[in-house]
């Protein structure tokens, strides 16, 4: 559950990120900001997947199998990251970076916050 909230939040945190960027700086503003949300979104969604796969796969009698279950779902969440990061960048000229890399940090910033998220 907690999860989905912080996906839920990531989501919308994306959407307002674009209205301010379409009126900041027009439709290319806006869907930077879609672009730069969309990266840490999609590898949250990547990050979920694989870390509900990896502890779902057997009783975890210690603490190793959780552990290495995030790690997999960790190193999955950069390189989504990172990918997304260089196919957005290369494929899009009329790219707004500011409003690319603001989506892309107060996304960040929101996934961070699942901590805070109560069961």
């Amino acid at each position: 559950k907690p999860i989905r909230t912080v996906l839920l939040w990531q989501f919308i945190a994306t959407l307002a990120m674009a209205a301010i960027a379409g009126v900041w700086a027009g439709g290319h503003g806006a869907l930077s900001a879609l672009l730069g949300g969309s990266v840490n979104l999609c590898a949250g969604v990547v990050y979920a997947f694989l870390l509900g796969v990896g502890l779902r796969a057997r009783a975890v009698p210690d603490g190793g199998p959780s552990r290495l279950a995030m790690l997999r779902a960790e190193a999955a969440k950069i390189l989504v990251i990172v990918g997304g990061l260089v196919l957005a960048l290369t494929t899009y000229p009329d790219l707004v970076p500011a409003a690319f890399f603001t989506a892309f940090v107060v996304t960040v910033i929101v996934f961070s916050m699942a901590i805070f998220v109560r069961e």
